[in-house]
C-alpha cells in the first residue's frame, strides 16, 4: 500500500515539475540540493527532492485569501519554514491520503507564477 502512495506522490509531482517548468520563462535550479522553478531569478515554487530522502511535497506562494485558506485545509500542509509563511508560502504534502489532486496543485502553481513573473511573461501566459 505505501508503494502505491508513494508512486501516486510521485506521479503528482512529476506532474506539477513539467506543468511548472513548462511556464513562460521558467527554469528549475538546485539550490540547497532541491529543485525549485524560478522566474525572472526569483523562485515561484519549491519542488523539493524526489529521491526519497524527504517526504514529497511542493511549496507555492498563494496571495488569493481563498486559494491559500484552501490550501491549508490539505492534510499536513503548513505555512513554510524560515518565515516564508507569513508571505502567503504553503508547503503542501504529496502523500497523504486526501492531498490535492494534480490539477489543483497546477493551478496553485500558477497563482505563485503569477505573483513572481513580470508583466510581459503573465501576457505571454496569457495568450497562450
Amino acid at each position: 500500500m505505501q508503494v502505491a502512495v508513494a508512486e501516486n506522490a510521485l506521479r503528482k509531482w512529476e506532474k506539477v515539475r513539467e506543468f511548472a517548468l513548462g511556464m513562460p520563462g521558467a527554469t528549475e535550479e538546485f539550490p540547497w540540493g532541491e529543485s525549485v522553478a524560478k522566474v525572472n531569478k526569483k523562485v515561484f515554487v519549491f519542488l523539493g527532492v524526489d529521491d526519497g530522502s524527504y517526504p514529497l511535497g511542493v511549496t507555492v506562494k498563494l496571495k488569493d485569501e481563498a486559494a491559500h485558506a484552501h490550501a491549508l485545509t490539505c492534510p499536513g500542509a503548513e505555512p513554510a519554514g524560515y518565515g516564508l509563511g507569513r508571505s502567503g508560502w504553503v508547503r503542501l504534502p504529496l502523500e497523504p491520503q486526501g492531498a490535492p489532486a494534480p490539477d489543483l496543485l497546477c493551478d496553485w502553481v500558477e497563482e505563485s507564477y503569477r505573483t513572481i513573473a513580470p508583466k510581459r511573461l503573465i501576457a505571454e501566459l496569457d495568450a497562450r
